[in-house]
């Protein structure tokens, strides 16, 4: 008879060869690890050290650099603020000499003004009296316009806001006179180019010819 075919060996097919066992492979070490050593024992003590040492050596490097910053700050602050006291004390003494100087010019036309105020009047005639104080107006401008006073007189000139202060408006007297300075009731003055008051003034207006008058 022949030999019967299992049903299981037709399916799958003959069992395969056992296998030998295979050995566990050693473990691999972990990162860090030399031959078995833990990961702090990687780096060596001495370059361990030398980075400590560095980092020690460049914090006080910047702490001396630190230092010496804010001691020229504190020299900055010290010397602007000894700066800002001198320019003060020279700005009083400059102000004061040019106060000085201007009261010598004025003296002399002080002094005139004095002698006026004490002359007798039953003995000065008003002519007299007219004529001193003149005088001493004329010697006194002259005095201020020695360090730059300059009157602002505009009779005539064109009205300037900048320079002149409208108080009241006049008739012009033709069309060519409109917004013109008809007169002035007080003078203004400039220093050195600087307006310390602006004159006030009387602004001519051209309305065109009267009533009932021929137009040329």
């Amino acid at each position: 008879m022949g030999k019967k075919h299992h049903p299981h060996d037709a399916r799958h097919g003959a069992a395969p060869a056992a296998q030998p066992p295979v050995e566990p492979a050693d473990a691999v070490a972990p990162a860090g690890e030399v031959e078995g050593q833990p990961a702090e024992a990687a780096v060596p003590g001495t370059a361990g050290a030398a980075l400590v040492e560095q980092a020690a050596e460049g914090l006080q490097r910047l702490e001396r650099e630190a230092a010496e910053w804010k001691d020229r700050c504190l020299r900055a602050a010290a010397e602007f603020e000894n700066f800002k006291k001198r320019a003060a004390r020279e700005r009083t003494e400059t102000w004061s000499r040019a106060q000085g100087d201007l009261i010598v010019r004025a003296l002399d036309a002080l002094d005139d003004l004095g002698r006026i105020a004490a002359l007798d009047p039953a003995q000065t005639t008003s002519q007299a009296l007219h004529e001193g104080a003149g005088l001493v107006e004329r010697k006194l401008m002259k005095a201020l316009e020695g360090v730059g006073l300059e009157r602002v007189d505009p009779v005539g000139q064109p009205f300037d806001p900048n320079l002149h202060e409208a108080v009241m408006t006049m008739a012009a007297g033709s069309p060519e006179a409109d917004h013109t300075v008809g007169s002035v009731l007080q003078p203004g003055y400039r220093l050195n180019g600087t307006l310390l008051r602006p004159a006030r003034v009387a602004v001519c207006t051209w309305t065109g010819p009267a009533a009932g008058g021929a137009v040329q």
